[in-house]
């Protein structure tokens, strides 16, 4: 039986003022008319029924997944304390879903990426469980076929070992960190690295093995969670959690563990996690200017424009970028709006 666990604990900072901790871009609808959250949901959803669908998020935010996602249970937003990376977040939310599904499997999704292709993400994802009812102690995970030599991902190194039976699923031989420029040009051209996108699917005992294999510290402090009295697992969560190993899951197992399978992944994927991720969707006007909310242009070219609420009006100016979020507006030529994130430790100094 197949569940699906939906990280939704980030905080976005690289879309500031847009995105902020109260409301991090997970939460925002920065590329259609539905949220990343939601459009992660109703994608899962297709597949996955809403009952074996769960949230992991962070305490502040979880009236938000309620807001968004009202169809979700309680007992399917899975609460974190407080930030500590993914290998903690993916070990509460396995000892939580393995409460109510025995001998389930488990797709993980981050909440805030972009698919194109549905149907062909199910059909991977569906392809990734048969190989786990057969190899049950292995990992899957979805590397995307690059389209560019882009830096800002890391890489999967996949060997020319396919796995029985499943010609598509390849061995992984290494994970590699992000690259810069020249090695990334080399990875492109060698063919046989993936982006790494973060997404894996395992079997849920397996998956705690390992948990308890290489971070034992995590799972001796959340174990309780399995047998407890449902009332009891707030206050496990809430003593425990704390303690747990702040550490990803690529650190945490999969470098270690030699089981690991890759799908390359034609699915129109992206990681929303920068301005110009945003351009590369988003519509553009006959003069190339991208808008969101409620703007307006006389003249101009190469904009891009972001309002909140307000009605922005760009009067003859080209190349520049202004976002309007509740209490700010930033100004800047468009070639710095990625580093507008930067911004606002200087303008806390400033206060």
């Amino acid at each position: 039986m197949l569940c699906a666990l939906i990280m939704a604990g980030g905080k976005g900072t690289r879309f500031w003022p847009i995105s902020t901790e109260e409301k991090p871009k997970q939460f925002l609808n920065l590329i259609g008319e539905d949220t990343m959250l939601q459009m992660t949901y109703k994608r899962i959803n297709k597949l996955i029924p809403e009952e074996r669908i769960f949230i992991c998020t962070g305490e502040k935010y979880i009236k938000l997944v309620k807001e968004q996602l009202p169809q979700i249970k309680e007992r399917n937003i899975i609460r974190e304390p407080e930030a500590r990376n993914t290998a903690p977040c993916i070990a509460l939310s396995s000892l939580v879903i393995k409460r109510y599904y025995k001998n389930a499997s488990m797709v993980v999704l981050p909440a805030d990426h972009l698919i194109n292709s549905d149907d062909r993400f199910i059909e991977i994802v569906e392809a990734g469980n048969e190989f786990l009812k057969l190899s049950h102690n292995s990992i899957v995970t979805l590397g995307i076929n690059p389209s560019r030599a882009e830096c800002g991902y890391g890489y999967i190194k996949v060997c020319n070992k396919k796995a029985k039976e499943f010609n598509s699923i390849r061995k992984v031989e290494a994970f590699v960190e992000k690259p810069n420029s020249e090695n990334a040009k080399k990875y492109l051209e060698d063919g046989n690295y993936l982006w790494n996108a973060g997404m894996f699917l395992w079997n849920i005992d397996s998956i705690l093995e390992k948990v308890k294999k290489y971070i034992p510290n995590t799972y001796e402090g959340l174990k309780g969670i399995l047998e407890c009295k449902e009332n009891s697992i707030d206050r496990i969560i809430d003593e425990n959690y704390k303690k747990t190993d702040e550490i990803s899951i690529d650190y945490a197992i999969l470098e270690k563990d030699d089981e690991i399978y890759v799908i390359p992944s034609d699915i129109g994927w992206d990681d929303i996690g920068t301005w110009q991720a945003v351009e590369r969707y988003k519509i553009k006007d006959i003069n190339k200017n991208i808008s969101l909310g409620r703007t307006s242009y006389i003249d101009g070219a190469n904009n891009m424009v972001i309002s909140s609420g307000k009605q922005i009006i760009v009067d003859g100016l080209s190349d520049i970028y202004v976002i309007e979020s509740d209490d700010k507006i930033i100004v800047g030529w468009k070639k710095n709006i990625n580093t507008v994130k930067d911004l606002k430790k200087k303008v806390i100094d400033w206060k």
